[in-house]
């Protein structure tokens, strides 16, 4: 039993340092996964105007909103992360990294 828990003692110790990378990469990867389906809704939403207001948006949600949004979301990430007990908080970010590899190949983004 301690070399389980050893076991995750150390995997937790390896992520530790790289926690506000590894939030960063998680929200990144999920605007990847789903970045389609987000540009689609914005498309059905902005599709009764005019081509130059469309375009405009549409520049300004990819260019500056998806920046925004990491930017201002990665914190809350790191929040929740750090929230996870250290014992098990390295399994979670597997887990959380091998979920997201799960959603891209249903996506088939692999």
């Amino acid at each position: 039993m301690q070399v389980l828990v050893d076991g995750l003692f150390y995997i937790s110790q390896l992520t530790q340092p790289y926690i506000a990378e590894i939030a960063l990469t998680l929200l990144a990867t999920a605007l990847v996964i789903f970045g389609d389906v987000i540009n689609k809704h914005i498309k059905r939403m902005l599709s009764p105007y005019h081509f130059v207001i469309r375009t405009l948006v549409f520049v300004l949600i990819c260019a500056f909103g998806y920046g925004v949004f990491i930017v201002y979301s990665t914190p809350l990430v790191k929040q929740g992360l750090m929230m996870v007990p250290y014992l098990y908080r390295g399994v979670v970010i597997v887990a959380l990294f091998l979920l997201l590899g799960y959603l891209a190949e249903n996506r088939r983004y692999i």
